[in-house]
Protein backbone atom coordinates (compact mmCIF):
# COMPACT_ATOMS: atom_id res chain seq x y z
CA UNK A 1 0.00 0.00 0.00
CA UNK A 2 1.28 3.30 -1.04
CA UNK A 3 2.05 5.82 1.53
CA UNK A 4 -0.81 8.46 0.63
CA UNK A 5 -3.44 5.21 -0.03
CA UNK A 6 -1.98 4.17 3.72
CA UNK A 7 -2.70 7.69 5.24
CA UNK A 8 -6.36 7.80 3.61
CA UNK A 9 -7.02 4.35 5.41
CA UNK A 10 -5.43 5.80 8.69
CA UNK A 11 -8.11 8.65 7.92
CA UNK A 12 -11.43 6.79 6.84
CA UNK A 13 -10.30 4.34 9.85
CA UNK A 14 -10.69 6.94 12.49
CA UNK A 15 -13.57 9.20 10.53
CA UNK A 16 -15.49 5.82 10.60
CA UNK A 17 -15.54 5.15 13.94
CA UNK A 18 -15.71 8.47 15.56
CA UNK A 19 -18.74 9.78 13.14
CA UNK A 20 -20.11 6.77 11.39
CA UNK A 21 -20.21 5.63 7.97
CA UNK A 22 -22.69 7.22 6.18
CA UNK A 23 -21.69 10.52 7.79
CA UNK A 24 -18.52 10.62 6.17
CA UNK A 25 -18.15 10.84 2.46
CA UNK A 26 -15.16 10.92 -0.15
CA UNK A 27 -13.96 14.47 0.26
CA UNK A 28 -13.39 14.37 4.10
CA UNK A 29 -11.67 11.38 3.96
CA UNK A 30 -9.20 12.68 0.65
CA UNK A 31 -8.93 16.35 3.24
CA UNK A 32 -8.23 14.08 6.57
CA UNK A 33 -5.32 12.60 4.96
CA UNK A 34 -4.08 15.22 2.57
CA UNK A 35 -4.21 13.17 -0.71
CA UNK A 36 -6.07 13.75 -4.11
CA UNK A 37 -9.71 12.14 -4.10
CA UNK A 38 -8.67 10.89 -7.49
CA UNK A 39 -5.65 8.70 -4.92
CA UNK A 40 -8.46 7.16 -3.20
CA UNK A 41 -10.38 6.31 -6.15
CA UNK A 42 -7.31 4.97 -8.07
CA UNK A 43 -6.67 2.38 -4.74
CA UNK A 44 -10.01 1.52 -3.26
CA UNK A 45 -12.38 2.40 -6.50
CA UNK A 46 -15.25 3.33 -3.87
CA UNK A 47 -16.15 4.06 -0.62
CA UNK A 48 -17.77 0.85 -0.27
CA UNK A 49 -14.23 -0.74 -0.72
CA UNK A 50 -13.06 1.79 1.88
CA UNK A 51 -15.44 0.51 4.18
CA UNK A 52 -14.41 -2.73 3.72
CA UNK A 53 -10.45 -2.10 3.95
CA UNK A 54 -11.19 -0.38 7.32
CA UNK A 55 -13.16 -3.20 8.58
CA UNK A 56 -11.08 -5.93 7.44
CA UNK A 57 -8.45 -4.39 8.99
CA UNK A 58 -9.71 -3.68 12.56
CA UNK A 59 -10.62 -7.35 12.98
CA UNK A 60 -7.20 -8.00 12.32
CA UNK A 61 -5.81 -5.85 14.86
CA UNK A 62 -8.51 -7.27 17.12
CA UNK A 63 -7.30 -11.08 16.48
CA UNK A 64 -3.69 -10.21 16.60
CA UNK A 65 -4.36 -8.12 19.97
CA UNK A 66 -6.31 -10.96 21.05
CA UNK A 67 -3.98 -13.87 20.06
CA UNK A 68 -0.99 -12.98 23.17
CA UNK A 69 -4.32 -13.48 25.35
CA UNK A 70 -5.26 -16.32 25.40
CA UNK A 71 -1.88 -18.51 24.27
CA UNK A 72 -0.51 -16.71 27.75
CA UNK A 73 -3.44 -18.72 29.87
CA UNK A 74 -2.70 -22.22 30.81
CA UNK A 75 -6.27 -23.69 31.20
CA UNK A 76 -9.41 -23.87 29.44
CA UNK A 77 -11.34 -21.53 31.72
CA UNK A 78 -8.55 -19.11 31.67
CA UNK A 79 -8.27 -19.09 27.65
CA UNK A 80 -12.11 -18.23 27.89
CA UNK A 81 -11.62 -15.62 30.12
CA UNK A 82 -8.47 -14.40 28.18
CA UNK A 83 -10.88 -12.99 25.41
CA UNK A 84 -12.57 -10.56 28.01
CA UNK A 85 -9.28 -9.50 29.69
CA UNK A 86 -7.92 -8.46 25.72
CA UNK A 87 -11.81 -7.03 25.18
CA UNK A 88 -11.89 -4.64 27.99
CA UNK A 89 -8.28 -3.77 27.29
CA UNK A 90 -8.62 -3.44 23.57
CA UNK A 91 -11.96 -1.57 24.42
CA UNK A 92 -10.08 0.82 26.69
CA UNK A 93 -7.52 1.46 24.00
CA UNK A 94 -9.27 1.47 21.01
CA UNK A 95 -13.26 1.44 21.47
CA UNK A 96 -14.50 4.10 23.43
CA UNK A 97 -17.92 3.91 21.07
CA UNK A 98 -18.03 0.28 21.04
CA UNK A 99 -17.93 -2.58 18.75
CA UNK A 100 -16.36 -1.19 15.89
CA UNK A 101 -18.44 -4.15 13.33
CA UNK A 102 -21.75 -3.61 15.97
CA UNK A 103 -21.58 0.00 14.92
CA UNK A 104 -21.26 -0.73 11.73
CA UNK A 105 -24.07 -3.37 11.20
CA UNK A 106 -26.27 -0.32 12.44
CA UNK A 107 -25.68 1.45 9.47
CA UNK A 108 -25.13 -1.71 7.03
CA UNK A 109 -27.68 -4.10 7.24
CA UNK A 110 -27.86 -4.87 3.40
CA UNK A 111 -26.28 -7.98 2.87
CA UNK A 112 -25.78 -7.13 -0.86
CA UNK A 113 -23.37 -4.62 0.56
CA UNK A 114 -19.77 -5.64 0.57
CA UNK A 115 -18.80 -4.84 4.16
CA UNK A 116 -22.08 -6.65 5.12
CA UNK A 117 -19.86 -9.89 4.99
CA UNK A 118 -16.85 -8.56 6.86
CA UNK A 119 -19.16 -7.75 9.78
CA UNK A 120 -20.99 -11.01 10.08
CA UNK A 121 -17.93 -13.22 9.44
CA UNK A 122 -16.27 -11.19 12.00
CA UNK A 123 -18.98 -12.22 14.83
CA UNK A 124 -19.04 -15.58 12.96
CA UNK A 125 -15.00 -16.12 13.99
CA UNK A 126 -16.33 -15.19 17.64
CA UNK A 127 -18.55 -17.63 17.75
CA UNK A 128 -16.16 -20.06 16.36
CA UNK A 129 -13.75 -19.04 19.03
CA UNK A 130 -15.96 -19.36 21.89
CA UNK A 131 -16.94 -22.89 20.72
CA UNK A 132 -14.05 -23.72 20.31
CA UNK A 133 -12.73 -22.78 23.54
CA UNK A 134 -15.68 -23.97 25.04
CA UNK A 135 -15.10 -27.69 23.85
CA UNK A 136 -12.52 -27.89 25.99
CA UNK A 137 -14.52 -27.36 28.99
CA UNK A 138 -17.97 -29.28 28.16
CA UNK A 139 -17.12 -30.91 24.57
CA UNK A 140 -20.76 -32.59 24.84
CA UNK A 141 -22.46 -28.92 25.05
CA UNK A 142 -19.87 -26.69 23.75
CA UNK A 143 -22.22 -25.12 21.15
CA UNK A 144 -24.47 -23.78 23.82
CA UNK A 145 -21.53 -22.60 26.05
CA UNK A 146 -19.67 -21.00 23.03
CA UNK A 147 -23.25 -19.35 22.38
CA UNK A 148 -24.00 -17.80 25.65
CA UNK A 149 -20.22 -16.82 25.86
CA UNK A 150 -20.77 -14.83 23.06
CA UNK A 151 -23.89 -13.26 24.25
CA UNK A 152 -22.04 -12.20 27.81
CA UNK A 153 -19.30 -11.12 25.75
CA UNK A 154 -21.65 -9.03 22.69
CA UNK A 155 -23.54 -7.92 25.51
CA UNK A 156 -20.45 -6.19 27.35
CA UNK A 157 -18.88 -4.79 24.49
CA UNK A 158 -22.56 -2.89 23.53
CA UNK A 159 -23.14 -1.95 27.06
CA UNK A 160 -19.61 -0.32 27.12
CA UNK A 161 -20.01 1.49 23.88
CA UNK A 162 -23.65 3.12 25.08
CA UNK A 163 -21.95 3.61 28.45
CA UNK A 164 -25.04 1.98 30.21
CA UNK A 165 -22.42 1.12 33.35
CA UNK A 166 -19.35 1.10 34.52
CA UNK A 167 -17.19 -2.05 33.76
CA UNK A 168 -19.53 -3.86 31.82
CA UNK A 169 -17.10 -5.93 29.84
CA UNK A 170 -15.11 -7.04 33.85
CA UNK A 171 -19.34 -8.05 35.10
CA UNK A 172 -19.30 -10.11 31.69
CA UNK A 173 -16.60 -11.69 32.68
CA UNK A 174 -17.60 -12.81 35.96
CA UNK A 175 -20.69 -13.86 34.62
CA UNK A 176 -18.49 -15.79 32.65
CA UNK A 177 -16.28 -17.26 35.34
CA UNK A 178 -19.50 -18.29 37.32
CA UNK A 179 -20.83 -19.87 34.24
CA UNK A 180 -17.58 -21.88 33.77
CA UNK A 181 -17.76 -23.05 37.47
CA UNK A 182 -20.88 -24.28 37.33
CA UNK A 183 -20.43 -26.31 34.18
CA UNK A 184 -17.28 -28.03 35.23
CA UNK A 185 -18.01 -28.12 39.38
CA UNK A 186 -14.95 -26.51 39.46
CA UNK A 187 -13.60 -23.96 42.21
CA UNK A 188 -12.51 -20.49 40.78
CA UNK A 189 -8.78 -20.71 40.40
CA UNK A 190 -6.29 -17.65 40.48
CA UNK A 191 -6.46 -17.00 37.28
CA UNK A 192 -9.96 -16.49 37.24
CA UNK A 193 -10.23 -13.43 39.16
CA UNK A 194 -10.65 -9.92 37.93
CA UNK A 195 -7.66 -8.34 37.62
Amino acid sequence: MTPGARRALDAASALFYDRGIHAVGVDLIAAEAGVAKKTLYDRFGSKEQIVVEYLAARDERWQAFLAPYVEAATTARGRILAVFDASRDWAEENSTKGCSMVNAHAEISDPAHPAYQVITGQKAWMLALFTALARDIAPRRAAKLGRTLMLLHEGALVAHGLGVFPDAIDQARDDAAALLRDVSGAAPADGEKRR
